[in-house]
């Protein structure tokens, strides 16, 4: 039986690996981006993008968290910041080594929310 993406990633350990370097190392050092999480708790910001990410790559049948629109509502995120912000991903998950083609599904999933975020 094939494995789905969040599998392939290495379950939710492994994202949350990917999700503290892909803040901490990446987006918090982006001039850029890092002002849109100046006023978070990014402690409880890590857990909560584990678990969506999570959820958007097949971990999980649920999410209780905010729709994409409303979490981003009021933060003006321009097409620029979100092509960043999907840089700063890729380039975490090439870190820990996950193949192309993964990755290619894994950024193809975030494109897909893109309406929902950009301009809010």
């Amino acid at each position: 039986m094939e494995r789905n993406l969040y599998e392939r990633l290495g379950g939710e350990e492994a994202i949350a690996k990917v999700v503290d370097y892909f803040y901490n190392e990446l987006v918090l050092k982006d001039a850029s981006v890092n002002h849109f999480f100046k006023n978070t708790d990014m402690e409880k910001q890590l857990l909560h993008q584990t678990k969506f990410i999570s959820y958007a790559l097949g971990g999980s049948r649920t999410y209780e968290g905010k729709s994409m629109e409303k979490a981003h509502g009021g933060l003006n995120i321009q097409p620029s910041h979100f092509d960043t912000i999907a840089k700063h991903l890729h380039d975490a998950l090439v870190h820990f080594g996950v193949a192309e083609g993964d990755i290619t599904e894994a950024l193809e999933r975030v494109a897909s929310l893109k309406e929902d975020i950009v301009h809010k």
